[in-house]
């Protein structure tokens, strides 16, 4: 991957201080000089069988930093002492790709034993299935440690739900940090992403109690939803266009009124957010700069360092 320095200087930067005192870049390089290989080349081989793994990490990685902080809380399983942690919740049903953790816990393990962390094998998986599917190449700070917390209450009462107002959204990310900027940034993931009819199916067929669709929304878009959903279990690309490629063409849709989820839509007419929203579909690189920035931010969110937490032998486990 081709780092470009100013890049870098700006990741760099924008970690807070705080932060930055502990997570570094290149944490592992005496430990284990080989573990963001280990970590690339089974991503990798995941993508070349299922490229979709872009958006579940992503997803994954945003669940887990916004509920406790960035500390792989939502890798635990339940256990009959703890039968509800985070996994549990229901905004978390839907987030995928816990076997591929596992297997880059396991080759970590077999190499450098209790000295990556779950939390980073996160962090670094994720970046790397971004690059995969198209999105930026950028470096990230590791040295995260794991938690010792993990509650469904706390998913629930914390995760934004699909219709949240834009308002909202940005009061969600900014009391982590994050600018207008940052939050439609990130938002832009959906540009791999899918939902369920459940979580849009309302806008397609009685949008706010009205038994019509959204009126916002594309009529073609609802006519090709409406078969969609016509079976249970339906879903849907967020990207009409490019669903497995990470570019800023879901931009472009929500300005054509093609946005699926609720808040997708909003953001590309409330003027609190417009204005970002366009400047991401005219400039791809833009975006991809800002995301790659947003992402670094969002990974030091509340992280657990030096001799805070532990570091898992099993990710789905507490030691």
């Amino acid at each position: 991957m081709k780092i470009a320095n100013f890049s870098v200087l700006v990741l760099i930067l924008l970690i807070s201080p705080v932060a930055l005192a502990q997570l570094r870049f290149g944490f592992y390089n005496q430990s284990c000089p080989n573990a963001e290989t280990i970590v690339q080349n089974l991503v990798r081989q995941r993508f070349g069988r299922d490229p979709s793994i872009t958006a579940a990490l992503t997803r994954m990685h945003f669940h887990d930093c916004f509920v406790q902080g960035c500390d792989a809380s939502l890798l635990i399983d339940p256990t009959t002492t703890q039968p509800s942690p985070e996994k549990t919740a229901g905004p978390n049903g839907s987030v995928r790709g816990f076997e591929l953790i596992d297997e880059i816990k396991t080759a970590l393990e077999a190499q450098c034993p209790f000295t990556v962390s779950c939390s980073d094998i996160i962090t670094l998986a994720t970046r790397d299935s971004v690059f995969l599917g198209g999105g930026p190449s950028y470096l990230v700070p590791t040295g995260r440690r794991d938690g010792f917390v993990s509650n469904l209450a706390d998913a629930e009462q914390i995760l934004p739900p699909p219709g949240i107002s834009v308002a909202g959204m940005l009061g969600f990310f900014g009391n982590k940090g994050m600018n207008v900027f940052d939050a439609v940034a990130l938002l832009g993931a959906h540009t791999v992403g899918v939902a369920s009819c459940g979580n849009f199916g309302d806008r397609v067929t009685n949008f706010q109690g009205t038994g019509q669709p959204d009126p916002t929304m594309d009529p073609s878009l609802v006519a090709s939803l409406r078969n969609t959903c016509a079976a249970p279990g339906g879903f849907a690309a967020l990207d009409q266009s490019t669903p497995f490629s990470f570019d800023n063409l879901f931009f472009s849709q929500l300005r054509q009124r093609k946005g699926i989820l609720f808040i997708d839509q909003r953001i590309a007419t409330d003027p609190a957010t417009s204005d970002v929203v366009s400047q991401y579909a005219a400039n791809n690189e833009l975006f991809k700069r800002q995301f790659e920035i947003a992402m670094v931010k969002m990974g030091a969110v509340d992280v657990l360092t030096g001799l805070a937490g532990e570091i898992r032998r099993n990710c789905r486990a507490f030691n």
